[in-house]
This record gives C-alpha cells, sequence and structure tokens, in this order.
C-alpha cells in the first residue's frame, strides 16, 4: 500500500511540473523586446569611415549609420546608437548592451560559435579599381598595365599571385602614397580595399575609380545574439526588402561610391 502512495505522489509530482512548465512563458525573442521598449540599440561603429564617423555636426554619419536608421524605421521604433570599436562590439552584444551590431562586421567561424548573423547588407572587399575606360576585367587583362599597391598589404599579396610577368606592380609605403600615385596618373590601376576606393572619390569626384575584378570578398553582416529567431528573419526581411525597392543601392551609392554587387550573400 505504501507503495502505491508513493508511486501515485510521483506521478502527482511529475504532472504538477508539467502543468507548471506550460505555465512558463515561451522566451522572449529580442524582437519583443525591442517592440515592448519601442527603441532599438544598436552599435555602430565610431572611427571606421565610411562606414561610420563623427561629420562636421559632430553626429555619427556613414554607411552602417544609415543602416541602422533603416532598419528602425522598418520597425516602427526609435534608434540609439551605441558607438564601439572593433574589440568591444561582440562583448557589447553579449551582454545585452545593444540589440544588433552594425558595424562593419565580417563573418567567420570563430564569431559564428557565439553570435548569429543576418544577411550581407553591405559589400566589403579588396579588387583591382581603375577609371571606366581601362579595359580592364580579369587579371589577365593587367598585362601591361601600371598597379599601385600598398607594400605588404592584402592587395600586394594578393595581386602579386595572379598579375602576368608582364604587369609592372609599382608598390607604395602607405595608403596615401598609393592614393596619390594614381590620382596623380603614376599608376593606371590601383589595388586596394573598396573603402579607400571610396576615400579617393571622396578626395577627388572628378577620379571615379571603378570596380575591374575582385582579389578577395568579406561582406558585412549583422549581428545578433543567438537564440533571437524571430529578430533575425525580421531584419533579412528588411534587408531584402531595401535590396528590391533600391534603398540599400541609395546606401552603397552614397557612401562607397559604387552600386550595390548582386551577389552579396543571404
Amino acid at each position: 500500500m505504501a507503495l502505491v502512495d508513493w508511486g501515485r505522489g510521483l506521478l502527482g509530482l511529475v504532472v504538477a511540473a508539467g502543468l507548471a512548465a506550460m505555465a512558463l512563458p515561451a522566451a522572449a525573442d529580442g524582437l519583443d523586446d525591442v517592440l515592448a521598449a519601442k527603441v532599438i540599440r544598436i552599435a555602430v561603429p565610431q572611427d571606421f569611415p565610411p562606414f561610420g564617423s563623427a561629420g562636421p555636426d559632430l553626429q555619427p554619419q556613414g554607411y552602417d549609420i544609415d543602416m541602422a536608421n533603416l532598419i528602425a524605421q522598418d520597425l516602427g521604433v526609435a534608434v540609439e546608437l551605441v558607438p564601439v570599436t572593433s574589440a568591444n562590439r561582440v562583448p557589447y552584444l553579449q551582454t545585452h548592451k545593444v540589440d544588433l551590431i552594425i558595424s562593419s562586421l565580417g563573418r567567420n567561424a570563430d564569431r559564428e560559435k557565439v553570435i548569429d548573423f543576418t544577411s550581407a547588407y553591405a559589400p566589403f572587399f579588396s579588387g583591382v579599381f581603375g577609371p571606366a575606360d581601362a579595359a580592364v576585367a580579369k587579371a589577365e587583362d593587367l598585362s601591361g598595365k601600371t598597379i599601385g599597391v600598398t607594400r605588404g598589404a592584402l592587395e600586394d599579396l594578393a595581386i602579386s599571385k595572379v598579375a602576368p610577368a608582364d604587369a609592372d606592380i609599382q608598390r607604395f609605403e602607405d595608403n596615401n602614397t598609393t592614393i596619390a600615385a594614381f590620382l596623380s596618373g603614376q599608376t593606371q590601376l590601383i589595388a586596394t580595399g573598396n573603402v579607400v576606393a571610396a576615400a579617393i572619390l571622396a578626395r577627388d569626384p572628378d577620379v571615379k575609380p571603378e570596380p575591374k575584378f575582385i582579389l578577395s570578398q568579406s561582406p558585412c553582416f549583422i549581428g545578433l545574439n543567438k537564440g533571437e529567431p524571430k529578430l533575425q528573419a525580421k531584419v533579412n526581411a528588411i534587408i531584402a526588402a531595401a535590396k528590391q525597392d533600391g534603398r540599400l543601392e541609395a546606401i552603397s551609392k552614397k557612401w562607397l561610391g559604387a552600386p550595390l554587387p548582386g551577389d552579396l550573400p543571404v
């Protein structure tokens, strides 16, 4: 009899535990918190133009700032911009000081272990750039051309591997000297990052270096905490809509001086 009573008692505890679990609310997703607070906190770069920096009025400006505002607008909430560095942006997310990272963040295996990512929203690549009339579309077309590159940079290593033997690779000691050589006509082409190409355009609007071909690519993604599928899906939908309606294209042309590539990862 005592055994039967014990069994009944155990069954009662199991049932009670099950009912209690059913009564617990589902784990909140970041999207629910953002919509309830009517504000989204977004980590943005503070000193990495053209993605993020202080403008003449000391207010944040740049590609990532415009993207943060776009996300908030489509969510129907206010935005709180939180300036971060490369070192603290992921810790800020993990400690819930921010809801999203929009800070020229690349996706790699180590980061994927600790945070999740949305679709890519911005191009970030190294390539060969030159004027519109330069007939260059692949490495073989560099034959007989002069290409400026910063000595020891990733682009130096990449262009050295693919350039034909008769290409004239001119190496300079820093980005500013490499840019100056291109602007003065000392080199016909420049191997650099798209961010540096945007800086060339800002320095001399009459010179419009176009991307000829890509050496390496590491597009920018929005980072969010793991276990937030609703927030991830919503932000992905906003990115897709902004690509479709041309808003993302406009941001790319505004800050990078180039159209949005059609092959950004999703």
